[in-house]
């Protein structure tokens, strides 16, 4: 990228470089602001190929799959790279046309993509596959050496997490949960919610601890009772009462500072 940005002036290759840097670390938590700022580097240098691919993958992000595709065209056309082959034949999915993503998936174009790239091609095949009610034929298409080995590698995850997947609309439950618990195995980055669906599958419900604790003390003014923490109010009152009463008893009384001292948290916790 940075080769490329040397064809231009060097103020502008400076301003360039900012905006694809800002679409970069946005893009995961704020693709509709990477968006942005992809747009203003589209605008100042169209001719770069890292340039349209920013903003095809911006783009991308946004669901604007339409948009997205003429980007990776161009970049494609620029670099003469097959690289952003599986994510144009996903743009077909996304725009309604999984019948064109398969016919990608057939293409020359994927033997020039290295074992990233056509595992990512198998993966957007086997989508396509399913955007088409076709289970069985998206369940085979993912079954790949890459799927049956032991090692992991960075598409390790989301593979089996897709077979997974596809087994469980299936109705290949028993099966489903093995490769999940697989998928969740290999998935160090939490790339996947390989973890979640496992537990579903167990009948294992999570329960917000925060909500636990907000309801209680919302709760705990009007249902107090032994061993059970007052209100604010109620506390200091029941405390002044329990104080004149022992004043009764041992005709002692207690000094004004330890009368008035403010409780710590507002109120005893039982």
């Amino acid at each position: 990228m940075r080769q490329e940005l040397l064809s231009l002036p060097k103020t502008l290759a400076d301003d360039v470089a900012r905006n694809l840097v800002m679409v970069a670390r946005l893009i995961d938590e704020d693709p509709e602001e990477a968006y942005a700022y992809s747009r203003i580097a589209l605008r100042l240098a169209s001719r770069v190929a890292a340039v349209r691919e920013a903003a095809g993958f911006a783009a991308y992000a946004n669901q604007k799959y339409s948009e997205a595709l003429a980007e990776f065209r161009a970049a494609r056309r620029m670099t003469g790279s097959a690289d952003l082959w599986p994510v144009m034949a996903d743009c077909e999915r996304g725009m309604g046309r999984p019948e064109r993503a398969l016919a990608m998936a057939g293409e020359p174009e994927v033997r020039r993509l290295d074992k990233a790239g056509q595992v990512e091609m198998r993966l957007v095949a086997a989508g396509a596959r399913r955007d088409m009610d076709q289970l069985d034929a998206a369940i085979v298409t993912l079954q790949s050496p890459e799927l049956a080995s032991n090692s992991v590698q960075p598409w390790t995850a989301r593979l089996r997490y897709a077979y997974a997947d596809a087994l469980l609309a299936a109705g290949r439950e028993d099966e489903a949960r093995e490769w999940f618990a697989k998928a969740a195995e290999s998935d160090k980055d939490g790339a996947t919610d390989a973890s979640d669906r496992l537990a579903e599958l167990d009948g294992v419900e999570f329960v917000d601890a925060l909500d636990d604790s907000e309801e209680i003390e919302e709760t705990g003014a009007t249902a107090a009772g032994p061993g059970t923490a007052t209100s604010g109010t109620d506390s200091d009152q029941a405390s002044e009462a329990e104080a004149k009463s022992a004043d009764v008893e041992t005709g002692e009384s207690s000094s004004p500072a330890e009368a008035d001292e403010p409780r710590e948290n507002g109120s005893d916790q039982g």
